[in-house]
């Protein structure tokens, strides 16, 4: 049996930090299956945290240096993970931050630049996974649906909430999967207005009412009529929200409790125009499935025909981390990692570039 030992790194557009996940994956009767050995989330400082939020409006030759120290730095962060953890590594899967995501203009762009990372980890680095997909006429995303697919299939949904919603499940014996629209980018973007990282378990959002001006102006939003394969950006999200939330006058409790309720809302829309009528579990992780306030809501939203699951913590925080380490063991075996059925790509990939230390 072949154990591939892999870090998966993953910083998400909520903008909470870097996670790494060092992880064995391996095939048994040609099922993958995976076995989390350490974990490390390294928060971003406040400094870092604005470069990365204002990275889309850097000049070229600007961002491409950034690419390459945040490289860099991912790569420091590595060896020190591998060095405290006395850890034994085939290779590195990194996303890498997306600092531009325009699938219609067949752009995307991911800082982290790979052989940077290669060299200063001394790793063989798997990274750049959205590119190729884009390059044959898909969204470039989501990408976590085939650890959906491969670790997770026995459920009939499964639902990230990281600083974007997405929902993955099987239609007509494939995967489909995109983008429902916002989950934590919207949560923090409200409490970092009172110098406030996050809303602990939802603490704040419990106490307060619907604002139903905003709600009705969130829900209105033209993404959500959008037929799927369709994925939104960091870009969307500046556009778009900020300034209705910005320009809604009311407390934070108030506005975090409806965004809650706005997020839940569009979740349910897209459980029930998927379902059969039958009972049926959702799967959640990321971030938001540790916001009690939040899945206490999603779940009365639902109803008692949709039974929401949470797994362990290690597996919320870090799913999205070990699945870009599967990613990256799939495209060392040359197996598809990027599905057709989920980007509306020509065809399926084994996606990735390979970098190697010099």
């Amino acid at each position: 049996m072949n154990i591939h030992k892999i870090i998966g790194l993953m910083s998400g557009t909520s903008l909470d930090g870097l996670d790494l996940c060092y992880c064995h994956i391996w095939k048994t009767n040609d099922k993958w299956e995976f076995d989390i050995k350490e974990t490390k989330s390294i928060s971003y400082s406040e400094d870092m945290r604005s470069e990365l939020k204002d990275s889309i409006y850097l000049k070229a030759d600007e961002l491409l240096r950034f690419h390459n120290t945040y490289g860099t730095w991912l790569g420091q962060q590595t060896v020190l993970f591998i060095n405290e953890n006395k850890l034994e590594v085939d290779y590195i899967a990194s996303h890498g931050h997306t600092t531009h995501h325009q699938p219609k203009n067949g752009l995307t762009f991911q800082i982290g630049s790979g052989q940077h990372l290669a060299n200063e980890s001394g790793c063989k680095v798997i990274c750049d996974f959205r590119t190729n997909d884009l390059a044959l006429g898909g969204q470039g995303a989501p990408l976590v649906p085939i650890g959906d697919e491969l670790f997770f299939g026995e459920y009939d949904f499964c639902l990230n909430l990281g600083g974007i919603s997405n929902i993955s499940l099987k239609q007509k014996g494939k995967r489909i999967a995109y983008d429902i629209g916002l989950a934590n980018m919207i949560l923090n973007h409200i409490t970092h207005k009172i110098d406030l990282a996050y809303d602990k378990g939802g603490a704040l959002a419990r106490k307060g009412s619907i604002n139903q001006e905003m709600l009705e102006k969130l829900n209105a939003l033209n993404y959500y009529l959008l037929p799927h394969p369709k994925s939104i950006g960091y870009e969307w999200f500046v556009e778009e929200v900020v300034p209705i939330v910005d320009e809604t006058n009311d407390s934070t409790e108030n506005l975090l409790h409806t965004a809650i309720h706005h997020i839940c809302q569009k979740v349910d829309q897209q459980v029930q125009v998927n379902s059969s009528g039958k009972e049926h579990t959702l799967f959640v992780t990321g971030g938001g499935a540790l916001n009690n306030f939040l899945i206490e809501t999603l779940q009365e939203e639902l109803g008692a025909a949709t039974r929401v699951i949470t797994p362990s913590n290690l597996l919320i925080e870090y799913k999205e981390a070990l699945v870009f380490a599967l990613m990256g063991v799939l495209r060392i075996e040359q197996e598809i990692n990027v599905l057709k059925s989920v980007t509306g790509a020509k065809r399926d990939s084994s996606s990735g570039i390979v970098h190697l230390p010099s």
